[in-house]
């Protein structure tokens, strides 16, 4: 069978180090937080291979294109599942991907934003198939996230006992 670290591997992707946070950032939360069998992940930014965060930084519509920001948004699919990997061991844990919602730094007037959280769930769908990657979702544009990121996208997973 084949788990979702080597459908990785064939896709060529690796994810990065779990997120490091910078020093002097205080968050009262888990990026992870796990309760039975349910498991929900804080919005994310993209990491860095080292941890560190790594935007993306900006306004879609205006600082990054569509294209650019679908391929920020599978980054933070890669981000998402190393912080899960890192908290659960193993990613085949993962039975089912619940829900994703996407926030999108927009210009005005632009209304991509499902395109460009379609690179999230895109690669959520290619790395664990149809029947567990499937899952509810939702994107927004918003007028600014923190730390200036372009994008954050948080969501819920069911794992096995």
């Amino acid at each position: 069978m084949t788990t979702p670290e080597n459908r990785l591997k064939d896709l060529g992707l690796k994810l990065p180090a779990p997120t490091k946070l910078p020093k002097g950032l205080h968050l009262p939360f888990d990026f992870i937080n796990v309760r039975g069998t349910r498991v929900l992940f804080s919005g994310h930014p993209k990491n860095a291979q080292d941890g560190s965060l790594d935007g993306p930084f900006g306004v879609v519509g205006a600082d990054l294109s569509t294209e650019q920001a679908y391929a920020e948004a599978r980054d933070i699919a890669l981000t998402v599942l190393a912080n899960l990997k890192a908290d659960l061991g193993e990613l085949s844990r993962i039975v089912g991907w619940v829900r994703v919602f996407g926030m999108v730094t927009s210009a005005p007037d632009y209304s991509e934003q499902h395109v460009v959280v379609n690179g999230f769930s895109d690669l959520i769908i290619d790395v664990f198939g149809h029947d567990i990657g499937r899952h509810a979702r939702s994107a927004i544009g918003v007028a600014g996230l923190p730390l200036g990121f372009a994008m954050e996208i948080e969501g819920e997973v069911l794992i096995s006992d």
